[in-house]
């Protein structure tokens, strides 16, 4: 019976979790139709110009911007307090294919010579934060007499209060938002466009300067988002 309960527990705290990472690695490991389906990127703007920052790698243009710790999705924008991203854009012929991943651009911050390497989406579910969701109001305290405390009123009022549990629906529609607007991997058809995400736990304000790098198919390209 002890055996059953503790399984019973063990399974009800994980499995919302194990949904997560399941929903984390489609689309991401499996390459072909199936990530086409599941991530679909951020729509691309009309024109490279459209973004901030431009770079030739052969006959591709890499478009950026920095994002910092915001992440723009199509629902609306979440935030993370350990990764940065960047809006990253690839135009060339129309309808041109090109093969993409996320792993062929990497982050130089404040001049570093070993610039910080992107990240697949899924590690950051954890830390997502949705700014429009706000956790219910806790019920009052209930108030208890001073006798017998010295008149000093200890009560429910002195604990620390409850650590916020973001519900299990809300944090499966936050990665769902992040995995679509993720930057779409493999043989695609130009103009593309997505998130990308850094490894970053400080104030993004602190970045002095912001490199984006880019060694994949069409070449190199750097792009300084920050100087």
């Amino acid at each position: 019976m002890q055996l059953f309960q503790a399984t019973t527990i063990f399974v009800t705290r994980t499995v919302p979790f194990a949904l997560l990472i399941a929903l984390c690695l489609q689309g991401q490991s499996t390459p072909g139709q199936d990530a086409r389906t599941e991530t679909r990127g951020i729509p691309p703007r009309a024109a490279p110009g459209d973004y901030q920052f431009q770079a030739q790698a052969g006959t591709v243009t890499i478009a950026a911007e920095f994002t910092g710790h915001s992440l723009p999705t199509l629902e609306g924008p979440l935030t993370t307090e350990d990764y940065v991203a960047v809006e990253a854009a690839l135009f060339g012929p129309a309808g041109a294919p090109i093969k993409i991943s996320a792993r062929d651009f990497s982050l130089r911050v404040n001049g570093k010579k070993t610039p910080l390497p992107s990240q697949p989406y899924g590690l950051i579910l954890s830390s997502l934060k949705d700014p429009e969701w706000a956790p219910p109001e806790a019920p009052a305290p209930k108030s208890k007499s001073s006798i017998g405390s010295g008149g000093q009123g200890q009560g429910d009022g002195n604990l620390p209060p409850a650590p916020v549990k973001i519900p299990i629906p809300v944090q499966r529609a936050m990665a769902q938002r992040v995995q679509k607007a993720s930057l779409p991997e493999g043989d695609r058809a130009l103009p593309q466009a997505g998130l990308i995400f850094f490894q970053y736990r400080g104030n993004d304000k602190n970045l002095q300067s912001i490199e984006l790098l880019y060694e994949g198919p069409a070449g190199k390209a750097a792009l300084k988002l920050r100087q």
